[in-house]
């Protein structure tokens, strides 16, 4: 068997099994082999009962005390049982799983593995495995893989097939020199990918993880020290003229506020880019609330200006009706035609809008990827700006950039990555660092408390209402599920409503929304019609309102502490002092030492290095800070050392093993 054989030639695959596979974006067995768990499950050591807390995650060795209880809920079938071991009792609980009835028999022990929780005074196990005692002894020992999964499609399924192409991995060719493996201590490929698949322990898992690591970044760096090569001579097709940079200086000189050293420093890059024989391709790199936005619409201004079309290309649809708005406003004095280019707009909309492109009449578009379309024609694109770059693939930036005939290319990212990561990274493009703030604005005030500060939170937000100040209140989920205790969007307005009183106007805001029904719900924030936002954390990227002064993060501790950062950057925006309430519900140990480096900072590049200082060999799988490079493994601050590995290699033997890497 080879790996471009088709998934169907393995044992036990059929065609229905082949069309569950295709789901997953597996059609081959090089597909399935670089298919990797996305977690795994380990056993514990049965406790007792009575030493079990709020939120462990643990085994229980148990008597059935009570039949089997089966009856119809709100919105699952609920099946439970009582069950005890010397020290106390405890309930499990399982949805949709009425067969459970007859599986468990009053008076027989079973080892019940899963999360407890608690319901009034009785500890609660919901969807716990069971085990017999025999069988459990056998998992002690185990990790077993999780598998990302879509409808029709088991995990079983996906380690079954695995387990049926070791033979394949195991005969995979080794790209890398024995001796340099060797010195550097990395596992072979083949190795690795057993491990990633079938961990023998923690440790191998780690050198698995890191040899992967290792191979997407040297890909990485390999192709982007060839696109390098390629850019960095092209022609300059778009020079601003002198006149353009003239009126540049006095948009700059006519703001309300001025500009930080950073902001100016970054401006004269563009300048100087714009203004040479070599095309433009530059970062320019700013924590959360730096003023990049205002440095792109400099670019734009002296582009349009000089006589060719800009395009400023969002994540989402509330993201560029603020920069439409904006921007039409700001350089409503220089005649320039703005326009507004997203999914949601009526087909004769954006018929219109297309027409303008093409015929040259539209200065500048701000949208989503609706730029990129196949209908969007240009006349002479000539600067195409990325704003949030992180959130875009790579190829949906190349894609824009093909709009037009080498435009010069400025993107923009707020994520917080080391300088000395950031020029790996970004090896194919200029950087400049936007390091301070806005003077005019206040460092944010933050605290992490319990949930038993939550009545005094909603006080503070009264009283900051009352002074004609807005909020927001952030939960990680939509709307109520019996499945988790994470507090939802849709429930918890109603619960403010019944806190705040009457006087305070509260409205909600999730992803599932449509973008029109966003848009109009934010202008209304915006526009002071609404007092209290609760969201999740669709606001997270690039929304301003300086009038909101209060930031709620309910359940902190299930977000990464890059993108509680991002969220904290939606207040702050403005010249009246604000604030930051994390809720760390869960109040474990890990948390409550991550939420205090938020809580003693607000810089997200000191966020950034806490946050690869803080995570240990055992957190395989947390928040990817790799942004667009699309890697599966390799994270930039858990794996800097396989980038700096890589990044050494790259230089030394790239040419060499180039066309024998395979991912």
């Amino acid at each position: 068997m080879k790996l471009s054989d088709d998934i169907i030639s393995i044992k036990g695959i059929g065609d229905k099994t082949r069309t569950a596979f295709s789901k997953l974006g597996i059609h081959t067995v090089k597909d399935l082999v670089f298919y990797y768990p996305r977690t795994y499950k380990t056993y514990s050591e049965p406790v007792p009962v009575s030493s079990v807390s709020e939120g462990d995650r643990v085994a229980v060795f148990c008597k059935v005390v009570t039949y089997v209880e089966s009856h119809k809920g709100k919105r699952y079938n609920i099946t439970s049982l009582s069950a005890s071991d010397d020290s106390g009792t405890i309930r499990m609980v399982w949805f949709n799983m009425p067969f459970l009835r007859s599986t468990f028999h009053k008076g027989e022990s079973y080892i019940f593995y899963g999360t407890v929780k608690y319901s009034g005074n009785m500890r609660v196990m919901e969807m716990p495995e069971y085990f017999t005692q025999f069988k459990y002894q056998e998992m002690l020992s185990t990790m077993q893989p999780v598998y990302p999964l879509k409808a029709g499609i088991t995990n079983n399924a996906i380690t079954r097939a695995v387990a049926s192409v070791k033979d394949v991995i195991v005969g995979l060719d080794e790209y890398l020199p024995e001796d340099v493996m060797r010195a550097k201590g990395l596992m072979t490929r083949s190795q690795a990918l057993m491990q990633i698949h079938f961990p023998e322990n923690e440790e191998n898992l780690r050198r698995a993880l890191s040899r992967i690591a290792f191979d997407e970044f040297l890909l990485f760096l390999i192709k982007v020290k060839k696109l390098r090569e390629t850019t960095v001579t092209i022609p300059n097709e778009h020079i601003i003229n002198k006149e353009a940079v003239l009126k540049k200086n006095a948009f700059i000189s006519g703001l309300p506020f001025s500009l930080t050293e950073g902001q100016l420093s970054a401006i004269e890059d563009i300048v100087h880019d714009m203004s040479s024989e070599y095309m433009m391709n530059r970062l320019v790199q700013g924590d959360v609330g730096s003023g990049k936005t205002v440095v792109a619409t400099v670019a734009l201004l002296m582009n349009s200006l000089s006589g060719y079309q800009g395009a400023l290309m969002v994540p989402t649809e509330v993201l560029a009706l603020q920069h439409y708005e904006e921007l039409s406003r700001v350089l409503k004095p220089y005649k320039l035609n703005v326009e507004l280019l997203t999914g949601s707009m009526t087909a004769k909309e954006k018929r219109t809008v297309y027409e303008r492109l093409k015929d040259g009449s539209c200065d500048i578009v701000i949208g989503t990827h609706a730029l990129i379309q196949e209908k969007a024609e240009y006349k002479d694109l000539g600067l195409v700006v990325t704003d949030e770059q992180h959130r875009f693939g790579v190829k949906q930036r190349e894609n824009l950039s093909e709009k037009g005939i080498c435009p010069n290319t400025l993107v923009m990212s707020a994520t917080p990555i080391p300088r000395t990561l950031a020029i790996i990274l970004y090896a194919d493009m200029d950087i400049s660092v936007i390091k301070e703030l806005p003077a005019e604005r206040k460092r944010i005030k933050n605290c992490v408390v319990g949930t038993d500060y939550r009545h005094s939170a909603y006080s503070f937000i009264r009283q900051q209402v009352a002074e004609g100040h807005q909020a927001y209140v952030i939960c990680p989920m939509v709307e109520e599920s019996d499945k988790t205790d994470a507090e939802d969007v849709i429930n918890y307005t109603e619960e403010l409503r019944d806190n705040l009183g009457p006087d305070i106007r509260i409205s909600y805001l999730h992803g599932k929304m449509k973008e029109l029904e966003k848009a109009d719900i934010f202008r209304s924030y915006v526009n002071r019609e609404i007092d209290v936002l609760v969201s999740t954390t669709v606001i997270e990227v690039g929304i301003n309102n300086p009038n909101s002064t209060v930031m709620m993060i309910e359940n902190a501790e299930r977000f990464g502490l890059a993108q509680l950062h991002q969220l904290r950057g939606r207040v702050g925006r403005g010249e009246a002092q604000s604030y930051c309430i994390f809720i760390n519900v869960k109040k474990t140990e890990d948390s409550v030492k991550r939420l205090k480096v938020l809580e003693e900072s607000n810089d997200g590049f000191y966020i950034a290095s806490e946050d690869l200082r803080l995570r240990g060999p055992g957190d395989f799988f947390g928040i990817r800070q790799s942004g667009d490079m699309d890697f599966q493994i390799a994270d930039i601050y858990k794996h800097a050392d396989m980038l700096k590995l890589a990044q050494d290699i790259s230089l030394e033997i790239g040419d060499e093993i180039e066309g024998r890497i395979v991912l």
